[in-house]
């Protein structure tokens, strides 16, 4: 499915976590769709290691279950994405072309779940913390977290501030950095709780 689309290469496959991690460092590919269950490593263990290494690839997690400890397992790992593995052709090539763009992918049973995780939470706690962490920002920096936690993506970022993609990806990266998070979900999560969507 994936290699007949032009504007995409299968360029490894991989029978387990370790085997993952060796063909990634020697592939260098730009998405790895990574099961959760796998022999030897798993697959949230591949994606922390991979997410560990300097430039690393982003990683969609593809799994049978939308469990609350897989979902934010995956995403504390790194993971750009999670998609369950009935996803549909289309969605899931749409999910690998986002992803490699930049933008997380969700599907949405994985968004219902995160939202009610969040709305089990005590949401006081939440709100002061994601604030404590926003200011640390600059003012374009708070726009582009804005921006992000509406869900825009770097394109509609740029369209939207008038700056440039480029521009966009340099502060998101920043984002990362300021706010001790590894994904774009991690940051709308942030703004979400502050109470700014």
């Amino acid at each position: 499915m994936l290699g007949g689309q032009p504007d995409v290469e299968v360029v490894g496959e991989a029978g387990d976590g370790l085997q993952a991690l060796t063909q990634v460092r020697e592939l260098r590919p730009d998405v790895v769709l990574m099961d959760i269950r796998m022999p030897r490593m798993s697959g949230l263990e591949a994606t922390a290691a991979l997410h560990a290494r300097p430039e690393p690839p982003h990683v969609i997690v593809l799994t049978t279950f939308d469990a609350d400890e897989h979902v934010l397992g995956a995403l504390a790992a790194g993971a750009d994405g999670f998609l369950l593995k009935d996803t549909p052709p289309a969605q899931l090539l749409e999910a690998v072309r986002a992803v490699a763009e930049g933008d997380p992918m969700l599907s949405p049973s994985v968004t219902r779940t995160l939202i009610e995780r969040l709305r089990a939470d005590p949401a006081a706690d939440r709100a002061e913390q994601a604030q404590q962490r926003l200011a640390s920002l600059t003012g374009r920096e708070h726009e582009v977290a804005l921006a992000v936690g509406r869900g825009l993506t770097n394109a509609e970022i740029a369209r939207e501030l008038c700056l440039s993609v480029p521009t966009v990806k340099a502060h998101v990266s920043r984002l990362f950095d300021k706010l001790a998070v590894t994904n774009r979900v991690q940051i709308a999560i942030c703004v979400h709780d502050a109470g700014l969507v």
